[in-house]
């Protein structure tokens, strides 16, 4: 019989005070209800105590009380003293368990919505898609439209990104993926069984999180992040100390540019360290380059550490959020067999994005500039709207991204982030980030948004934070 922890429960119950009619006790007991049928949270699960899960929810314990006994009164909590209440359900199910890290994916209706970092879509996608024609379409619809690994352009086209970045790469290393959500995914499927070691930063990306929980990972955080850490990011010497003990990991996973959520960027110290302690114990590692070409620098972004196995990236970040292609960069054998596996999944990306892709690698100067124009004067207003109205909380400067990673003193953000979405406002916690459930004092800010909106969001999460839980 397992347990269900707070905060995850509260991630996997986004939006279930905001959204639908009724009293409180009855909505909660709702969505319990419905994260039981969908197999959410697996039949026979002991969930929180009355009084745990009505602080991480911001809630009155008496709320809680509620909702347990309106479940029970249906047949679907079975409550045992010394046992706790166990969730009933159907169970059909319930052989993939998620842990709710991209739970905010889900519900998109708050009125301000700062749960996700993606960014809106830069004029030259709109160009791309619009200078499309007939002799673009004329080869690809020769053919079927499947390409398992990828447009042939569209691969050499990438190829050629890394030679120009200094690492030789050929077209047969390029696999083309749905987004780099479904790279993270694949290498997990492909490398990690059910119970291996993989070790990632703390904090770290939530999807990969969620990937890797999903084969069985055993994760192992190392490192961490604290605000005036500057951009020490991820430590090696706990990997050191680490490999001293009898554990071997399978893979360690890294962000080294443009680290999401906390926009820091390795220097050439912190990454030459990394690439040494990775290559001396031979080491198959991950680099997930998915935010880099975010960096607030002039020009280019540093290249990947030489040590890596596995790159990838992705068009989504700098360019728009909703054109999903990916990639993986691998040897040649690995991505034929990355290939081989994704067409259980889907055989082949769109071939219509594949080939606005390939026009925008030719567009990537000016892409940069533009998102590097709207990053900074996005940075710069919300360091402003902090200043003002929240002088008290702390975060570092990024190299990068599209989020500040705000530490908000004496906060438990999540219940920050129920409170709030009650409120109108959805946010991310910063426990969503860490294998751990660390970091409940943070929350990633994005500010892609103009200042009235980050000036009223900030307001909400600061009248919460300063005034402490609300107990509805």
């Amino acid at each position: 019989m397992s347990r269900i922890a707070a905060p995850r429960l509260s991630r996997l119950l986004t939006g279930w005070a905001a959204d639908g009619g009724g009293a409180l006790p009855a909505r909660l007991a709702a969505a319990l209800a419905d994260l039981a049928e969908r197999g959410d949270v697996p039949a026979g699960t002991v969930l929180p105590s009355q009084r745990e899960l009505a602080a991480v929810l911001g809630v009155s314990r008496s709320t809680v009380t509620a909702a347990y006994a309106l479940l029970e009164s249906d047949g679907r909590l079975e409550s045992r003293r010394g046992s706790g209440s166990r969730l009933r359900g159907a169970g059909a199910l319930d052989r993939h368990v998620g842990e709710g890290r991209l739970a905010s994916f889900d519900t998109r209706t708050a009125p301000v919505d700062l749960s996700s970092g993606a960014l809106p879509g830069l004029r030259v996608v709109t160009e791309a898609f619009g200078e499309l024609g007939p002799a673009d379409l004329a080869g690809p619809l020769r053919t079927d439209g499947y390409h398992p690994h990828g447009l042939p352009k569209l691969r050499e086209g990438i190829a050629a990104y890394y030679r120009a970045a200094g690492l030789p790469t050929r077209a047969e290393q390029i696999l083309v993926t749905t987004g780099s959500q479904q790279a993270v995914w694949l290498i997990a499927q492909a490398l990690v069984d059910p119970g291996d070691t993989v070790v990632v930063e703390n904090p770290t990306y939530r999807g990969a999180l969620e990937a890797l929980r999903a084969r069985g990972a055993r994760i192992v955080p190392v490192g961490g992040d604290r605000p005036g850490a500057g951009r020490a990011g991820a430590d090696v010497a706990a990997l050191r100390a680490l490999l001293g003990t009898s554990v071997r990991p399978r893979l360690v996973y890294l962000q080294p540019s443009v680290h999401n959520p906390t926009g820091r960027t390795l220097d050439s110290a912190a990454r030459g360290a990394w690439t040494s302690v990775l290559a001396d114990h031979g080491l198959t590692s991950v680099e997930d380059s998915s935010c880099a070409e975010l960096t607030l620098s002039d020009g280019a972004p540093p290249g990947p550490l030489p040590s890596s196995d596995f790159t990838i990236g992705t068009f989504s970040k700098l360019f728009w959020g909703g054109l999903r292609i990916g990639w993986i960069r691998a040897s040649a054998p690995a991505v034929a067999r990355l290939a081989g596996l994704k067409k259980a999944v889907d055989l082949a990306c769109p071939v219509l994005e594949q080939l606005v892709a390939v026009r925008l690698l030719a567009r990537l100067p000016e892409a940069r500039a533009e998102r590097r124009a709207a990053l900074r004067d996005g940075l710069a207003t919300a360091e402003e709207v902090l200043r003002e109205r929240a002088p008290d909380w702390e975060w570092d400067r990024p190299a990068g991204g599209p989020a500040l990673w705000v530490r908000v003193p004496g906060a438990d953000t999540e219940s920050l982030a129920q409170q709030a979405r009650r409120r109108g406002v959805a946010v991310v916690p910063g426990s969503a980030f860490s294998a751990v459930d660390g970091f409940r004092d943070r929350v990633r800010l994005p500010f892609a948004h103009d200042r009235a909106v980050l000036a009223g969001a900030v307001e909400v999460l600061r009248g919460i934070a300063a005034h402490g839980p609300r107990p509805a």
